[in-house]
């Protein structure tokens, strides 16, 4: 735009974007900042007091590059003493232990609890949701993070590193831009994921039963059938 090339963008996202740069080589009007002007950093965590009955619970070990790989379910008085965070549908969670293992993802369902090796970024709007899941699981960010992880054999970060994660914040008008669109193409991978689970724990419970002989190929085409 600095060159004068003609726009390439639709004209409402092209005129948000300056066409100089300040002083310091920033886009003219954005500012240097952190994720903590877009993300609460561990809003909600249970306690003793009010633990429910039921905890479905996501650790650092099953949730790896942007995916949930697993939930253990547990009686509230079964669960883990890590199993504190309470966990939202657009919440970023990243693991603080080894953070360079990549143990990331977006949550897109509710009723989960992460462990208390999560630093949990809640958007402070919904049309935050895709900027701060980005910027936190960058790949420059996690080896930002793995690089500054210390403590020998455990090496970790403190959450408040994840969430002073600098960043040149555009004005809010061009992020909620950015989420109409992206939410479309984050809905659907989220969507995805779970239909792999799905599918997954489907032949996990079939294939057994077709080995023994106990339901015929039609039986399980049914199910299956059912499923999707």
């Amino acid at each position: 735009k600095m060159e004068g090339r003609a726009p390439y963008l639709a004209p409402d996202i092209w005129s948000l974007f300056p066409d100089r740069l300040d002083d310091e080589g920033k886009l003219e009007g954005w500012k240097l900042g952190s994720l903590k002007s877009f993300a609460k950093l561990n809003p909600e965590n249970w306690s003793r007091a009010d633990y429910p009955d039921r905890i479905n619970y996501i650790d650092l070990s099953n949730t790896k590059w942007g995916s949930v790989e697993a939930i253990v379910h547990y009686s509230g008085k079964n669960a883990p003493s890590r199993a504190q965070r309470i966990l939202r549908p657009g919440d970023t969670v990243v693991g603080t232990v080894r953070p360079g293992n990549g143990s990331y993802a977006l949550i897109s369902e509710d009723g989960l609890t992460g462990s208390t090796g999560f630093a949990v970024l809640r958007p402070m709007k919904s049309s935050f949701r895709e900027f701060v899941y980005c910027v936190a699981t960058s790949h420059e960010n996690i080896d930002r993070l793995a690089h500054l992880a210390d403590g020998g054999a455990y090496p970790a970060v403190r959450p408040e590193l994840v969430i002073d994660t600098e960043l040149v914040s555009a004005p809010d008008e061009i992020v909620s831009k950015f989420s109409v669109a992206t939410s479309a193409l984050v809905d659907r991978v989220e969507a995805n994921k779970r239909e792999v689970a799905t599918l997954a724990a489907t032949r996990d419970l079939l294939l057994p039963k077709l080995m023994s002989g106990e339901i015929r190929v039609k039986d399980a085409e049914r199910m299956v059938e059912r499923t999707i």
